[in-house]
């Protein structure tokens, strides 16, 4: 959030506990699309995404993220949510388009 430091600065207290402030960039297409080939998925999910491979999938993924690990957290999260709900095995473009949706992130 830029200016978030300065603002902090305002109160030393609170401003005294914070150690070091890091920027987290985008991951790169590469990098996502190995996240998603190698099965990870955030803890808390319970139905397995299996391995999203497909290049459709991943475009779309990428393209709604911008690579934010944070929203791919959060996307994934509600993608499992829908195919669950759907007793769904297999991650599309569709479904994905609808956890976009059905989150707060944008339009892309």
């Amino acid at each position: 959030m830029p200016g978030l430091e300065k603002r902090l600065a305002r109160y030393p207290q609170l401003y005294s506990r914070i150690g070091f402030v890091h920027e987290f960039h985008p991951l790169p297409v590469e990098e996502v699309r190995l996240l998603l080939e190698q099965h990870w998925q955030p803890p808390e999910i319970r139905c397995p995404l299996n391995g999203i491979t497909d290049d459709e999938v991943v475009v779309t993924l990428v393209r709604i993220t911008g690579g934010n690990f944070r929203l791919i957290h959060r996307l994934l999260t509600q993608i499992a949510r829908i195919m669950e709900i759907n007793k769904s095995q297999t991650v599309t473009r569709q479904v994905v388009e609808a956890a976009r949706e059905s989150l707060v992130i944008g339009s892309s």
